[in-house]
């Protein structure tokens, strides 16, 4: 028997029950894994809270790291003892030990840490196709990139710098600002402070960013399309602040052409090849230095309420990894 985070209705933090699981053999493609570290994501609060509709009851987490303990009849690429990780579903990566389909799962390198490699996975693969996939930044550009202070954020403000961009990041407070430069961005905006699209005239002698990556959502929206210039690509992937609400397809016009584009990781990754291919792409950038993985908070996984309430409170900084 094992443990491991379970909800029986949709809600706020308090639906995270403990609960003890039978997680039983691998199936013929499958794996099981003793975790080691869980990543904490914002995802996983849009499970939680009904956004993202699942079946109940269901586990929780698209993210870990550990080690392999048992291997179905068919796997022939991992081994019992292997350490591996992933970022992807089905859901239940807040648990102690879980089935999960092997053809999902990647080798970790020696030199990078089970920690690491459960903070990094889900936001660095999401970094990577939106900087290297979704919009391929090239040297020479600036970006808009907001929540730089955030998980996602210090990773694709570091690699995006690395890429040789000029970033913009955005930030709630000084604290945060300053995490964020010393993070790949060259400017910070405090969008408490600060008119973000204003400010972003500024700094570009009011043409606009080529590409603004948005993961907060409905607050951030209308800053976002007006601080692109013409024929620039509105990259949002994600809702921290609550779902973008409908606008009308005219307003991309009204603004110079744009391009709008809602992607995830799940469909950049769906085929295995472009998993390994990602993976491998952010293990090189960890190693080689061009992104340094900051946890800057622990959690015990028993205690995963606690992690959502502060994350969804914004007193989180860089990645959160819950343990096991």
């Amino acid at each position: 028997m094992s443990n491991a985070v379970r909800i029986h209705a949709t809600g706020g933090p308090e639906v995270l029950n403990w609960e003890t699981i039978d997680v039983g053999d691998p199936g013929p493609a499958e794996v099981r894994i003793r975790h080691s570290a869980v990543g904490l994501n914002y995802i996983d609060t849009y499970h939680r809270g009904g956004l993202y509709p699942l079946e109940l009851p269901s586990g929780l987490g698209l993210e870990a790291a550990g080690v392999v303990e048992a291997v179905g009849s068919e796997v022939v690429d991992l081994s019992v003892g292997d350490r591996v990780a992933y970022a992807s579903g089905p859901l239940g990566a807040y648990a102690e030990e879980r089935l999960m389909p092997a053809a999902r799962v990647v080798h970790l390198p020696a030199t990078i840490d089970d920690g690491t490699a459960a903070a990094a996975m889900l936001k660095g693969l999401t970094a990577w196709y939106l900087l290297r996939k979704t919009y391929r930044l090239e040297a020479g550009e600036t970006i808009l990139f907001h929540a730089a202070a955030g998980g996602v954020g210090l990773i694709a403000c570091q690699w995006a710098k690395g890429l040789g961009a000029t970033v913009i990041g955005t930030a709630g407070s000084e604290e945060k600002a300053e995490l964020a430069r010393a993070h790949g961005c060259d400017h910070v905006i405090d969008y408490r402070r600060e008119e973000v699209a204003a400010r972003v005239r500024e700094l570009t002698d009011g043409v606009g960013v080529p590409v603004v990556y948005d993961g907060v959502g409905a607050d951030t929206w209308d800053a976002s399309l007006d601080s692109l210039e013409r024929f620039g690509t509105m990259v949002s992937f994600g809702n921290a602040s609550g779902a973008v609400p409908p606008f009308a397809p005219v307003e991309l016009a009204a603004r110079g052409s744009l391009y709008l584009t809602r992607p995830t990781l799940m469909d950049y990754t769906a085929e295995r090849e472009d998993l390994l291919a990602g993976a491998n792409e952010l293990f090189e950038a960890i190693e080689d230095g061009s992104v340094k993985i900051e946890i800057n908070q622990t959690y015990p996984l028993a205690d995963a309420a606690r992690s959502h309430r502060d994350l969804e409170a914004r007193k989180t900084t860089g990645s959160t990894v819950l343990l096991p």
